[in-house]
């Protein structure tokens, strides 16, 4: 019996080992984590109970039968977060450089299963070359197998993905499904094809962190959420979102213990230019409305005219959306329009309940924008928030209007409650350009247009520029004073909390995607 112990107890130190300690070296020496030590950072002390520790390919071609590690360059298992249960895959680089083979594709896949069927998070740490070549087909299947159980976990069970290194190919597939990618500076990449195939193709010259590394992906794509210094941050950043999130799409984020205070927040009295088109910063109201250093903002480089994070109020987890006025003037354009539709969507999934702040001068005009169809992705947000559940509450803090105003969240789309600040300027356009329009004859016949165009804009204003013709006919909830607004959405949120909403009864909305 001992030396079967003992026989275990070896083959365990070398299932550890990877592809060895010259490789681990190698590892290290490139600036990353092996697969095990990501794990160790992850997940609490002592969680880990790994899954197919003993597992190998199943090759026979090209001399593969001669080389195989326990394991096969990826290690599985769950384990917690903060006391939470979590499944994980880590990919190990250091055997056959993390490429995925059949065997590797089944540990994978089965973790989902059971994350799946336990209802609980699946975190996906990626460090693979790709495909594994020698295994032709059979490698392409298990990718696919991949693919079909992403879909599969989407909107029942919160699904992350780390890329640690590269990711290329059919590889991006997966990341792509899941809910949010995070990247790390100079070590890791993602794309379909490398630049040596750019070149042979384009004759583009451009290196892998310029195609596909963090900053690019971060700013330029939007395909990750998250670009960090380093692999620690992320995982940092990894376990940040998992208290946001619940378990699965049938639960509710745990909220935080919070004991009720003044909730008035003066400084928003003082936070609104005098001059409506001078811009202030949106991240201004939201770190006075929320808990204090609770927002996690994401996608913070991309589509910087709107603003999507998480945050907590009173304790409890939100999402937040809000047009930014200090770029670009808050307009919703085609990445804005996707960026707040995707996270919008995220949050109805799984129970985490909307505040938008709206300041909104409408959508961003332009021949660009047009042939690269802003009204298919502006009516991808329209259609996030109009199919979403949870409890939603909208707070115009300025500008709405034209049909911005009706997809940020409006009362005819299906929101709960909508408030505006004295400021709110609610109408089909700006006073300016709706002068012109209504009063073109007049402006034009009087002795000084100029002088009559001033006069007929601050006429529309007086009479449309306001909250109140909206709080007139219901659309507006109730106008409020800056400083109340913390104190008004914790109570309309607590109000909320036990929503129900059945939409019609359907396979499934076909989003114009």
């Amino acid at each position: 019996m001992n030396k079967k112990i003992e026989s275990l107890q070896q083959k365990r130190e070398e299932a550890l080992l990877g592809g060895g300690a010259t490789r681990i070296e190698s590892q290290h020496k490139k600036g990353k984590l092996t697969a095990r030590e990501r794990l160790h950072f992850l997940l609490d002390e002592g969680s880990f109970e790994e899954i197919g520790m003993f597992v190998t390919h199943r090759s026979t071609d090209f001399g593969m039968e001669k080389e195989r590690y326990a394991g096969d360059g990826v290690i599985t298992g769950y384990g917690t977060v903060n006391g939470r249960l979590i499944y994980v895959f880590s990919q190990d680089f250091t055997v056959f450089g993390g490429s995925l083979s059949e065997t590797q594709a089944e540990k994978i896949c089965k973790i989902m299963d059971m994350a799946i069927k336990n209802g609980a998070p699946v975190i996906g740490l990626n460090d693979s070359g790709g495909a594994r070549i020698q295994e032709g087909v059979v490698s392409l299947g298990g990718y696919a197998d991949i693919f079909y159980k992403n879909t599969m976990a989407s909107g029942v069970i919160p699904q992350l993905s780390a890329i640690m290194g590269p990711c290329a190919g059919g590889a991006v597939y997966s990341p792509a499904i899941t809910d949010f990618v995070l990247m790390v500076e100079n070590t890791s990449y993602m794309f379909v094809t490398g630049p040596n195939v750019v070149k042979t193709v384009t004759h583009e010259e451009v290196t892998s962190e310029e195609l596909g590394g963090a900053g690019t992906h971060a700013t330029k794509s939007g395909v990750t959420h998250f670009a960090c210094t380093n692999e620690i941050e992320a995982i940092d950043h990894v376990k940040q979102l998992l208290s946001y999130m619940p378990q699965n799409c049938e639960e509710q984020t745990p909220a935080l213990v919070y004991e009720g205070s003044d909730e008035l927040r003066p400084q928003l009295n003082d936070i609104m230019p005098e001059n409506n088109s001078q811009p202030y910063d949106i991240r201004e109201v939201i770190h006075q409305v929320i808990d204090d250093s609770s927002f996690l903002e994401v996608h913070k480089d991309f589509a910087e005219n709107i603003v999507i994070g998480f945050a907590r109020l009173a304790g409890r987890s939100i999402g937040i959306v809000a047009n930014q006025p200090a770029f670009l003037a808050g307009v919703l354009d085609i990445h804005s329009s996707t960026k707040a539709a995707r996270f919008v969507r995220f949050c109805d999934c799984f129970n985490i309940p909307l505040l938008v702040f709206e300041d909104v001068p409408g959508f961003l005009p332009g021949i660009d924008q047009e042939w690269n169809a802003i009204i298919t992705n502006g009516a991808k947000l329209l259609y996030a928030f109009c199919e979403a559940t949870v409890p939603r509450i909208t707070v115009i803090t300025r500008k709405a209007y034209g049909g911005a105003y009706d997809v940020m969240n409006s009362k005819h789309i299906g929101a709960d409650m909508n408030y505006a600040w004295p400021t709110a300027e609610i109408a089909v356009m700006g006073a300016k350009g709706a002068a012109e329009i209504i009063f073109k004859r007049e402006i034009t016949a009087a002795e000084d247009p100029n002088a009559k165009w001033l006069e007929k804009e601050k006429e529309y204003s007086d009479i449309f520029a306001n909250p109140y013709r909206a709080a007139e006919r219901g659309f507006i909830d109730e106008v409020i004073e800056p400083a109340e607004t913390r104190g008004k959405l914790i109570k309309a949120f607590k109000m909320l909390e036990n929503k129900v909403v059945n939409n019609p009864r359907k396979k499934h909305g076909n989003i114009p995607l």
